[in-house]
């Protein structure tokens, strides 16, 4: 596999609040045919009818809560595999002290959790260091305990607690995100009319991202996601695909069979990267990644690696911001 992009990213750049306005944002329109400087309310006018915007429809969980002093367990995803129905939920997650990694778990350890809930660490998932399958007691269904008790997951770039809704899009509809699909937060009612207005459709998939705190060169683990029949039907009509975000390029991807979209639900393993290549989608709505992320080769796979590489230079060279409250990217190769 290509190593990802490197290169270094000013602390100047992380986006630390949300904007404003949501659809204030800046939008770089990346193509072979140049590079521009927009506004994300721009983005009608830079596609054309026709075109297929898929959308994720996920929610996000408050998936962070309190597990004894200063640890923090950050739920990802459900544990794939069949359980014994004891009342028992399995998830994989995260265990953090403050901002940082936590190493130090062992197998059988019992976290308290708020509310006389608790949660047992079970093993290492699938082998690696950061990633922990876990049993989870508690005196509610787990949707209403993390209402009552989680909070939004937190990263070191985010100062101070924001409430659960700056970490929605507008079109959350199914919970089960322990993150945020970010690359449709800058989308407003508004926009989407225009959009419509404009003869561009849009179709919803549904993929709950588990976290997103990957090490460097570690790639994306298995997610749930679901392709609905209206999508693939439209997906496979369609005069271009553009993808809004990378979990929508997941999604449609795995769903591939003879070089169509299949109504698929269900989880994937899979990985696009440049050798896999991408078959039914044709460019990407996304936000800015962190260097060396996994998703960059994504990117790479939709628009080739010189694009990528004069995109991001580009941004680094105008001061577009990062992370789930930064600018937007779009790539139509």
């Amino acid at each position: 596999m290509n190593a990802a992009l490197a290169f270094e990213l000013p602390a100047r750049l992380e986006a630390t609040e949300p904007p404003a306005v949501r659809d204030e944002v800046r939008l770089l329109a990346a193509s072979p045919d140049g590079i521009e400087h927009h506004r994300f309310t721009d983005l009608p006018d830079l596609l054309q009818p026709g075109d297929l915007l898929v959308v994720n429809t996920s929610a996000t969980l408050p998936a962070a809560l309190p597990a004894g002093g200063t640890l923090r367990l950050h739920l990802s995803t459900p544990l794939p595999g069949r359980f014994p129905d004891d009342g028992h939920e399995r998830w994989v997650a995260e265990l953090r002290d403050g901002s940082a990694r936590y190493r130090h778990g062992r197998a059988g350890e019992r976290l308290p959790l708020p509310g006389g809930g608790e949660a047992e660490l079970l093993a290492p998932y699938l082998g690696g260091q950061r990633l922990w399958a876990v049993r989870l007691t508690l005196p509610e269904p787990l949707l209403a305990y993390l209402d009552h008790h989680g909070e939004p997951i937190l990263y070191r770039h985010l100062p101070e607690a924001r409430p659960l809704e700056d970490f929605q899009t507008v079109f959350a509809l199914e919970p089960g995100s322990a993150e945020m699909p970010s690359a449709g937060r800058p989308f407003t009612p508004e926009l989407v009319t225009r959009l419509v207005s404009r003869g561009v459709d849009v179709a919803p998939i549904v993929l709950h991202t588990g976290v997103s705190s990957l090490e460097r060169g570690e790639t994306p683990y298995p997610e749930r996601f679901k392709v609905p029949a209206a999508t693939a039907a439209a997906v496979n009509a369609a005069e271009r695909v553009i993808a809004v975000g990378t979990t929508v390029v997941r999604a449609l991807e795995s769903a591939v069979e003879d070089d169509a979209v299949i109504p698929f639900e269900g989880w994937t393993r899979h990985v696009v990267t440049p050798e896999t290549g991408v078959r039914v989608v044709d460019g990407i709505v996304t936000g800015w990644h962190d260097p060396d992320a996994s998703h960059l080769l994504m990117l790479e796979a939709i628009a080739g690696r010189e694009l990528v590489e004069r995109s991001y230079a580009e941004a680094l060279a105008h001061g577009y911001r990062w992370h789930e409250f930064g600018d937007s990217h779009l790539l139509l190769p």
